[in-house]
């Protein structure tokens, strides 16, 4: 899309806090702009700069926009086309508004925070950002947002562990279905909330892009193994690892989780440092 208009913005995502008037819902699903370049539409460039986003966050906007990081529920004519009613119940935040020729455009991020009531083919692991037509967004109403889901269990007081087997990885397990499992979590005192939350993101489909399947993830098993880890619990013969968002923050991008995951793997598989105990005891 080429403009001749001047370039407007109204909101921002980075510097400034959100506001309840920052979120927005996608009332009709036909209003995406699909196949965009960001990177080389002028109009949108110079809408995110004036907008006061510094390049880093410009950047990432640009790398996340693109339809292959949707989520699967979005990528392809028919599965918008199947997926259109529930699209509207997606939280959106506004970035930025720019003009062009065409009438306003909108920049908004689907962020994974906000969007954990969706369906499985409607989430995402990360952010990403759409193009909409102005037109086809609305206001949230205040009535319909949802109290925020939980980050998961604290990790900070947990074993630190070691991946030394990374291929035997449990990608697929349902945590649910496993009683011993169920039993291990709730000594460990997790809540309801933060199991269903190790439930949801112990599985691979809400993993980072990077190693969101085999075919991703077995080139890339050395880096896997990298990531640091907190031992969570453990049970029978295996042990269930939390990656935590904070500590991996310096992770290649398709690596990087934005929040803290869950893997399960084989207690051979994974090397645990016994807290030390203190003189005296």
């Amino acid at each position: 899309m080429r403009s001749v208009w001047s370039v407007l913005f109204v909101l921002v995502i980075g510097g400034m806090p959100m506001t309840a008037q920052d979120v927005v819902r996608l009332a009709d699903p036909t209003a995406l702009v699909l196949n965009m370049d960001l990177a080389q539409d002028r109009t949108a460039m110079a809408g995110m700069q004036a907008a006061g986003l510094d390049e880093t966050t410009i950047q990432e906007v640009v790398r996340q926009q693109s339809t292959s990081k949707w989520p699967v529920g979005m990528r392809t004519d028919s599965a918008r086309a199947e997926n259109g009613g529930a699209m509207k119940n997606l939280a959106l935040r506004k970035v930025c508004d720019y003009s062009t020729d065409e009438g306003l455009m909108s920049i908004v991020a689907i962020r994974a925070l906000d969007n954990l009531h969706m369906p499985d083919d409607l989430r995402s692991g990360a952010d990403v950002y759409l193009v909409v037509r102005a037109s086809g967004l609305a206001q949230a109403e205040a009535a319909a947002q949802r109290p925020a889901p939980s980050r998961g269990p604290g990790w900070r007081t947990l074993p630190v562990a070691k991946i030394i087997k990374a291929d035997d990885l449990y990608a697929t397990y349902d945590l649910s279905k496993d009683s011993d499992a169920m039993a291990a979590m709730e000594n460990a005192g997790l809540s309801r909330p933060e199991i269903e939350a190790v439930i949801f993101r112990s599985h691979e489909r809400n993993w980072p892009e990077g190693i969101d399947s085999f075919d991703e993830r077995y080139p890339r098993l050395q880096e896997l193994q990298k990531l640091k880890a907190r031992q969570l619990t453990r049970w029978n013969d295996k042990v269930l690892l939390v990656m935590p968002a904070e500590l991996n923050k310096k992770a290649p991008t398709t690596l990087k989780p934005y929040l803290d995951i869950y893997l399960v793997y084989g207690a051979t598989d994974v090397q645990v440092k016994e807290k030390k105990k203190r003189k005296g005891k």
